[in-house]
């Protein structure tokens, strides 16, 4: 594959390189916008955190880093609390708790991590991860997110967008396969223009070159101390995310570049996004699914994409012109990508061929599901673990307590 993906040819590598991009548009610009912090800025720090990612990983992985969904209610709770620069300030900190776990996998290798994360805990996991997403999804392709479309003509957009999506991903040939998404927002756009659902007014209020509104952390100990438990949640989902990108590509990216360049890497591009005012960024499970998808699997897209990031940072008109694509566009073809993550992480534990009827396996795989997508949670204010965290939480737990059941029983 990389014999063959370094002959390809640049409008090609730039296409989809760009397709990763618009993947991951919806996602990265939201964050922002519920949290109070800079679109641009995001776009900014989604794409210098990818670079410095993949400068620690030294271009081996395929993934594309950007706001993390984790971090959207303890942001919020913090901006109120202490302020936007103290909560810059808090979410360093968090990357700090990255790096440090990713020191502890150096020491002590992965072996320990197998241990506490088999395929039984793993694949419910990766499943959550993508259904817990699901609702997100469907409230965006059915209208509810925006403002000025209704629910019929959400509908139709969405569906539209999803229907050439698929038909381009499964019966697509040559170039037409891989750029699948772009061909969904493509059309589903082309439908918002006729229907008179686009609204321009934010493109024409907008500079053509504007530099993004860079925001610097100040550190408080009560800030940090509010984010740093934050950090478990996607470091865990991290390893999920290595594994799920792993399990598309065939290869085993916890041994090779190591679990703990990947944590390392992420660490460091959450730290640098706080640097400059953005959201902590994480390995983009939507990206993932393109992936799985288009089957593009040269880590050079994710570093073009990540240029292509910084560039229309500082393009005013181009970002705002990105950020008018309907939400029901982007809501229909991550119905598909939610659903694709749901089944690598399904195929997980189906490869691993252990029965999931045995009482042991079926409390694990149960309660991750349940707790991850049904949205329980522990604790409360300050303390929340909820989500993704709190069923591979769970599912470690009662992994590392519950007896193995001995062959035959």
């Amino acid at each position: 594959m990389s014999n063959s993906a370094s002959h390809e040819s640049w409008p090609k590598m730039l296409l989809t390189g760009a397709q990763m991009l618009f993947v991951a548009f919806g996602a990265l610009v939201l964050v922002p916008l519920l949290t109070g912090l800079d679109p641009s800025v995001a776009l900014f720090t989604a794409g210098v955190g990818t670079l410095v990612f993949h400068g620690v990983t030294k271009q081996t992985v395929p993934v594309f880093l950007a706001s993390s969904f984790a971090f959207i209610a303890p942001i919020q709770g913090s901006i109120a609390s202490f302020g936007v620069s103290a909560t810059l300030g808090g979410l360093m900190a968090a990357g700090v708790v990255y790096v440090v776990i990713s020191q502890a996998v150096r020491v002590k290798g992965t072996a320990w991590l197998h241990r506490l994360l088999p395929p039984v805990v793993v694949g419910p996991v990766i499943m959550v991860i993508g259904l817990a997403l699901a609702p997100v999804a469907v409230s965006m392709a059915t209208g509810e997110t925006s403002d000025n479309i209704g629910y019929g003509q959400a509908i139709f957009l969405s569906m539209a967008s999803l229907l050439v999506t698929l038909v381009l991903a499964v019966f697509g040939r040559g170039i037409l396969r891989l750029v699948p998404i772009m061909g969904g927002i493509a059309v589903g756009y082309g439908l918002a223009l006729v229907m008179g659902v686009v609204d321009f007014t934010s493109v024409r209020d907008a500079a053509w070159l504007s530099v993004p509104s860079f925001t610097a952390p100040s550190f408080h100990w009560a800030a940090i101390l509010f984010m740093i438990p934050v950090a478990i949640a996607p470091a865990v989902e991290h390893i999920g995310d290595m594994v799920a990108i792993g399990s598309v590509t065939r290869k085993n990216y916890l041994e090779k570049p190591g679990l703990h360049r990947t944590l390392l890497g992420d660490g460091l591009a959450t730290m640098t996004a706080a640097l400059f005012g953005g959201p902590p960024n994480t390995t983009y499970s939507e990206v993932t699914g393109a992936v799985t998808l288009t089957k593009a699997f040269n880590p050079m897209y994710m570093v073009i994409a990540a240029v292509i990031a910084i560039v229309l940072a500082f393009v005013g008109k181009l970002g705002a012109l990105l950020q008018t694509i309907p939400g029901p566009v982007m809501g229909g073809i991550m119905t598909l990508l939610f659903g694709s993550i749901a089944v690598i992480g399904m195929n997980t534990l189906v490869r691993a061929g252990q029965s999931l009827t045995a009482a042991r396996n079926l409390v694990v795989v149960s309660l991750i599901l349940v707790f991850g997508i049904g949205g329980m949670q522990f604790g409360g204010g300050q303390f929340t673990l909820q989500g993704v965290s709190l069923a591979a939480l769970v599912g470690i737990a009662l992994n590392w307590l519950l007896p193995v059941e001995k062959e035959g029983e």
